[in-house]
Order: structure tokens, then sequence, then C-alpha cells
């Protein structure tokens, strides 16, 4: 059995390719002190304005966050956006070798108005349309070119097109042959398209909505039996759900398990998902058990709640809380 400094010290050790729907996580910071004149809204004096790797780019920033080197395959537009978002990759000391430049095609951004700790708005400049048969072959020339060199993969979905079931699944194909595990965040359009995965991590809604079930078809045991049948006639190693307050389920190989979750403080559960998955694609990897891999995960989705916005896991607090809840 791994210490858990022999677990942190293998994250550094590990190659991650996150392959999926790169956006920017846009801020605006500022300050309200009185209603509009022309409509009933707050009026936001603006602080300052940031811009952080978002979707598929979180993801990336936890890995990077946990000591792995990141590789990520993904489609932006040739606009000022898709711009913004190579400038962000290189600054954080990500390879541009994996992007695919698409003409024409809108670049996602997601940009938050903050006044104090509290979300006023949020606007969304997106396109969810598939990529062009074009771009989807070249980003599987791109994961043919690096995959050599990988330790698992993620895929990433937020259903904004990068992803389609042929590619997914040659990818699939072409992580088996070479003994890769693969590790899925799925969305609804895709959710039946991973046959054969390694890992699959939706959350409770997602599952539901997935399979096309009532929220009481997945209280108590039937949860269990569920994801038991769900992994099975998928061919998944391991299904992992997040049950947000009521902590993570994990079906993998012969174990079940069910890990309660830590009483947070929560400020913002925005991206706790891909922590989640980022931390539980690193401990499979590294061959951990099924307790500890669901173990490790939901104690990391639970401290980046503790956080205003977008951020990525810190790898010391993580570690020191493992140390306390792990062995």
């Amino acid at each position: 059995m791994k210490t858990v400094n022999e677990i942190f010290q293998g994250f550094d050790r590990l190659q991650v390719l996150v392959i999926g729907d790169l956006m920017i996580d846009a801020y605006t910071w500022g300050k309200v002190s009185r209603i509009s004149p022309e409509a009933p809204v707050p009026v936001v004096q603006v602080i300052k304005k940031e811009a952080r790797l978002g979707g598929a780019g979180n993801v990336v920033m936890n890995i990077a966050s946990l000591g792995a080197k990141p590789w990520v395959v993904s489609v932006v537009g040739d606009d000022e956006a898709g711009a913004q978002l190579k400038y962000l990759l290189e600054k954080e000391g990500i390879s541009l070798s994996g992007i695919v430049e698409e003409k024409g095609r809108t670049t996602s951004i997601k940009e938050r108005i903050i006044a104090g700790s509290q979300q006023l708005l949020r606007v969304d400049s997106e396109t969810d349309k598939s990529v062009q048969q074009a771009s989807s072959q070249a980003l599987l020339e791109k994961v043919k070119a690096c995959i050599k060199e990988i330790d698992v993969i993620i895929f990433e979905d937020y259903d904004k097109g990068v992803l389609n079931e042929q590619f997914i699944q040659e990818v699939i194909t072409l992580a088996r042959k070479q003994g890769i595990p693969t590790v899925v965040d799925p969305k609804k359009r895709n959710f039946f398209n991973y046959r054969g995965a390694t890992l699959f991590k939706p959350n409770l809604h997602e599952l539901r909505d997935g399979l096309g079930l009532f929220p009481e078809d997945l209280e108590g045991q039937k949860l269990l039996e569920t994801v038991h049948q769900f992994k099975e006639g998928q061919g998944f190693d391991g299904v992992f759900v997040t049950l947000s307050e009521r902590g993570v389920l994990m079906d993998l190989g012969q174990e079940q398990v069910r890990i309660p979750a830590h009483i947070r403080q929560i400020a913002d559960v925005s991206g706790a998902g891909d922590t989640v998955i980022s931390i539980a694609a690193c401990a499979l990897a590294l061959g951990l058990p099924a307790r500890h891999i669901a173990s490790l995960a939901n104690l990391g989705g639970g401290l980046v709640c503790e956080s205003l916005g977008v951020v990525p896991i810190d790898k010391e607090l993580l570690k020191k809380e493992a140390e306390s809840h792990l062995m």
C-alpha cells in the first residue's frame, strides 16, 4: 500500500492528456452601491477584470497543480478569444502542439460579474456546434502524436462540440492498445458514446438525466444497483458518481465504496467536478485502490468549494488533508 508521500511523489511523474472543450473563464469584479435608473438592476462599479483557463483548461490547471505534466488536445476558433486562450495556455507553460484552430468557430467565454462575494450575472459567448470533420481528424492525429508519452487520458466533455462518437471510440481503442486508462467527465450529448472507457464520472444529476430516470430511482440501494448495471452494460472498468453534499460513490472492478462528504464552508461549487476528475485520473494512473481514489478526489472537490470562482487544487493543502483522512 502506497503512503501519502509516495502517492503525491507519484503525481510528479505522470503525464496526463486532457481532450475536450476549452473555454475562457472571465471575471469582472466590482462593487454595488446603487440601483440603475434605467432598469431595476444593480450598477456594478468595476474594480478589476481577470481571464482564466476554463472548461477542459481548468482540468489542465488542476493536473499541473498536482505536479503532473498536462497535455491538451482541443479546438479553438480563429477569433480574438481563441488567441487569448492560446496566450493563457502558453503563459502557464502548456504546449500548443495539440491545439487545432478552426476558421469561423466561436471560442467559448463564460464571463461572471461578481460584486463582493456574490455572483450577479453570467454571460456566455459560445457555440455548441460540432467541430468540422477535418478538425476532428486533426485532433486524432494530435492524439496519435503524443499517446506514447501519456499515462492517462481525460475526456473533458462540456457539450460544446469538440467530442463526437467516432473520435471518442477511436481514442479509447488507441488507449486500450497502449494500456492507457481513459477517464470521462460526461455531458448528455455523448453520454452513451464512451463504451469501453476505464472510469466514467458523472454527477448524480448527469447520471439521472443521461439514463432518463426520476430522483426516486436513484435512492439508497437502487443507486448502487443502477450504477453497477450501467457499468457492466457500457463495458467500463468503473463508474464514479459525485453526490454533492452526500459525498461520492465508486464502483471499480469488484469494489463498491461510498465516501461521505466532509463538512465545508462552501463559497462556490464552480469547477469542483474538474478537480475531482483530475485527482481521480492521476490516482487511477498510479494504480491506487478504489477507496483511495474516491477519498482523495472527494477531499479535493470539497477543498476547492471553499474558494470563490474556478480555482485549481492546492496540492499541499490536499496532501495535508489526505494525511488526516486517507490513512
